[in-house]
């Protein structure tokens, strides 16, 4: 094989494959309500990530039920426990496990472990330190969300920035949660695999056009830096307006048909690129498929929670984090598929094979998010 072979193998091989089955990577959402000297919790947990971790499958069938997650209830409990402290003042909570649910995401079932901790009283410097699964999984995030006397913070924390801290009853920075919702923004665009996989399945042909039933390397960059251009500020200005929409509780859709949609659309834009039937005006396109993906990002922006007293600040940082992202992908894809555009191997490997990956993965995420989930038993 020659080196030029290579290459575009490698590229086609870039395209994020991922976790076959999920949105996302892993995570988890913590909750914590604060009144007096009592904090309330809540840690939804994904199973497939206690599985993984101390096993809850007793008879190996490869579903989860009930009685099996029930009969590892301490054991659950006890290990969530172990990797979140929470002080004030310097001086640690007793956290105390009341019970554990079940709850359903777009991803799988979430176990919910519910808690009390006990603090000192009258302390104002609270502090949180969150190592869930960090010695297992480096990309691990623990969705935050502390509720404080009307005042709501959000964090994003893993195992390269487990802590957090506080003081009670003052108003947090507008800059400093900007920065964050900025942040989980960009995390959210480059690792929620299938918004990815759709922004490069729109790129695939960005470098080439279809002329007598074949295509040809476009003569110049400009002119696909253009289309590209058009690509990505027709899908930005769609998936802002669902984004907003939703969050603003507009437009409310069931989670599991956003995500079908989702992965639809991935299906039919690799349809696309095999055989067109939209050749001209790509941003039509990504217009009308980027109104379903904002309800997606919607979907994470209210995972997380949206602070009331900065909503719109948070809602429009959030919205840029995605759009650095998506400048991120297109700023590694395009130079690299725009040199070797002219290679023969083009159009075979990297477009039609490619494509025909991604329909592939798209259409087994909208069969998983199609079917019924939930824990038999």
């Amino acid at each position: 094989m020659t080196r030029r072979a290579i290459l575009l193998l490698a590229l086609l091989l870039w395209l994020p494959a991922g976790p076959a089955a999920a949105h996302k990577p892993s995570d988890a959402y913590l909750t914590l309500r604060l009144d007096g000297t009592t904090v309330e919790g809540q840690w939804d947990i994904a199973l497939r990530d206690l599985e993984h971790a101390i096993g809850l499958d007793a008879d190996g069938d490869g579903a989860i039920t009930w009685r099996e997650l029930a009969g590892r209830e301490s054991a659950v409990a006890a290990y969530a426990v172990a990797r979140l402290t929470v002080t004030e003042a310097g001086a640690s909570c007793l956290l105390a496990p009341r019970r554990l649910l079940v709850d359903e995401h777009t991803d799988g079932a979430y176990a919910v472990l519910q808690f009390t901790a006990d603090c000192p009283a009258g302390a104002a410097d609270f502090a949180i330190d969150y190592r869930l699964f960090a010695d297992l999984d480096p990309l691990h995030r623990g969705l935050l969300r502390v509720e404080d006397r009307g005042l709501t913070r959000t964090a994003v924390l893993g195992p390269e920035a487990p802590g957090f801290t506080f003081a009670r009853g003052t108003r947090p920075s507008l800059s400093g949660q900007a920065w964050a919702y900025v942040q989980d923004g960009f995390r959210h665009i480059l690792l929620g695999y299938d918004h990815v996989l759709f922004l490069l399945t729109l790129l695939l042909p960005a470098v080439v056009l279809r002329a007598d039933g074949g295509w040809r390397p476009v003569g110049a960059f400009a002119p696909a830096a253009l289309d590209v251009a058009k690509i990505v500020t027709a899908f930005t200005l769609a998936h802002s307006l669902t984004l907003a929409l939703a969050t603003l509780h507009l437009v409310d859709l069931p989670s599991r048909l956003v995500e079908s949609a989702i992965a639809a659309t991935i299906v039919l834009a690799a349809l696309n690129n095999l055989h067109p039937v939209v050749t001209r005006r790509m941003w039509l396109l990504a217009f009308g498929f980027g109104l379903v993906h904002g309800l997606g990002f919607a979907g994470a922006l209210a995972a997380l929670g949206l602070p009331r007293q900065a909503f719109l600040w948070s809602l429009l940082a959030f919205n840029l984090g995605i759009e650095l992202g998506q400048l991120a992908i297109v700023v590694l894809f395009l130079p690299v598929a725009y040199v070797y555009r002219t290679a023969p191997l083009y159009p075979p490997l990297v477009l039609r094979a490619g494509s025909c990956a991604i329909i592939g993965l798209g259409g087994f995420w909208l069969v998983s998010r199609v079917l019924p989930a939930g824990l038999p038993g």
